[in-house]
C-alpha cells in the first residue's frame, strides 16, 4: 500500500491538510488506496485554526512509490516552522525517488530542503514574490494551481491542494480515477502547469445528470477503444437518443466528439513529451495519424 505522509508544521492550515487526504482518502474506492500518515515535531500540532493534530514523531520508513505531502502554514515572512532534521528527512525521500508535494507556503520547506533549485513552482499569489527572492533559482509561477516538474509538486494556496492531489492520482492511476474522486468530492477542479489549465475528463462533470456521469465514467476508463453509442446507452442506462439528448444539453457535445477530443488531448500530452505524431495517433486508438492530425488542426 501507498503511504502518503503529511509533514504538520506549526500552526498548519487545516484545510491544506484536509482537502489532499479526502481526495487521497477517497481513491481507495477507485481501487487507489493510499495509507495516510501524519508526523509532526511534536505528538500535538496546533493548526492555525486551533484545531489540534495528533502526529507521530519518528520519521517513518518510507519508500519511491510513497508521497510526501508538505501542508501550509500561516505564513510569517520566509521562516519555515520545521526543523533541519525534518527538511533533511524531506529531501532524503526525494533523493531516493520519492514524490513531494506541497501545499500553499509548504514551497517555502521544499525550498529550505534545496528541491526548488532549477525547478517550475509555485505557492500562493500572496507568497510568490516572497518565494521568488528567498530562493532565486527557483521559477516561481504565478497564475496557477498548481505546477508538477519531475517528483516535485508545489500547489498555490490552501484549496489547490485538492487540485494538486487530483492531479497526483490522475498522473499515477489515470484520470478516469481523479474523475471519480471528484464526483465523489463534489469539486469541479481543472488541471494547471505543464498540462493544459482545463482538464477535458474533468470540464464536463459540473453537473448532476448521472446519465452522462456514467456515460463519461466508461469513456474516461477506455477512450483508446471502439465505443458504439448503443454500448454507451447500454452502460449509461438510458435509450441512444435519450443519452445524445442530455449529452448535447449538459455539454455541448456529443459522446463520439467527447471521445475524440479526449484522444487528441491525451495524444498532445505524448507528442509534447517527444513521441512522434504517429505513435501518439496509434496510443491514444486511431488507426493511423490523419485522424488526429485533421482534429488537431481543428482544434481552436
Amino acid at each position: 500500500m501507498t503511504t502518503a505522509l503529511f509533514v504538520l508544521p506549526d500552526h498548519v492550515h487545516m484545510l491544506d491538510v484536509a482537502g489532499p487526504a479526502q481526495v487521497l482518502g477517497a481513491a481507495a474506492d477507485c481501487g487507489a488506496e493510499y495509507r495516510l500518515r501524519y508526523f509532526g515535531e511534536t505528538a500535538t500540532v496546533r493548526s492555525h485554526q486551533g484545531l489540534d493534530f495528533a502526529a507521530e514523531t519518528r520519521w517513518p520508513d518510507l519508500h519511491a512509490d510513497d508521497v510526501v505531502v508538505v501542508p501550509g502554514w500561516r505564513a510569517s515572512g520566509a521562516r519555515v516552522p520545521l526543523t533541519r532534521d525534518t527538511l533533511r528527512s524531506i529531501a532524503t525521500h526525494h533523493g531516493r525517488g520519492g514524490t513531494i508535494m506541497s501545499v500553499c507556503s509548504g514551497a517555502f520547506a521544499l525550498a529550505a530542503a534545496g528541491l526548488l533549485d532549477g525547478r517550475r513552482c509555485t505557492t500562493h499569489h500572496e507568497l510568490c514574490a516572497d518565494l521568488a527572492a528567498g530562493c532565486p533559482g527557483a521559477d516561481v509561477v504565478r497564475d496557477v494551481l498548481y505546477v508538477v516538474d519531475g517528483r516535485v509538486r508545489t500547489s498555490a494556496g490552501i484549496a489547490s491542494g485538492i487540485d494538486a492531489a487530483l492531479g497526483l492520482l490522475a498522473d499515477r492511476h489515470g484520470p478516469a480515477v481523479a474523475a471519480k474522486v471528484a464526483r465523489t468530492m463534489v469539486v469541479y477542479t481543472r488541471r494547471n502547469g505543464d498540462s493544459p489549465q482545463s482538464s477535458l475528463m474533468l470540464a464536463y462533470r459540473d453537473h448532476t445528470n448521472d446519465a452522462v456521469h456514467r456515460a463519461l465514467d466508461l469513456i474516461d476508463s477506455r477512450f483508446t477503444e471502439p465505443l458504439p453509442l448503443q454500448a454507451i446507452a447500454r452502460h449509461a442506462g438510458v435509450s441512444e437518443r435519450t443519452l445524445t439528448r442530455a449529452f448535447g444539453a449538459v455539454a455541448d457535445t456529443t459522446p463520439l466528439r467527447y471521445q475524440q477530443a479526449l484522444r487528441v488531448e491525451h495524444a498532445e500530452a505524448l507528442i509534447a513529451g517527444g513521441v512522434t505524431v504517429e505513435g501518439a495517433a496509434h496510443a491514444v486508438g486511431f488507426a493511423d495519424a490523419r485522424m488526429l492530425r485533421r482534429l488537431r488542426s481543428a482544434r481552436p
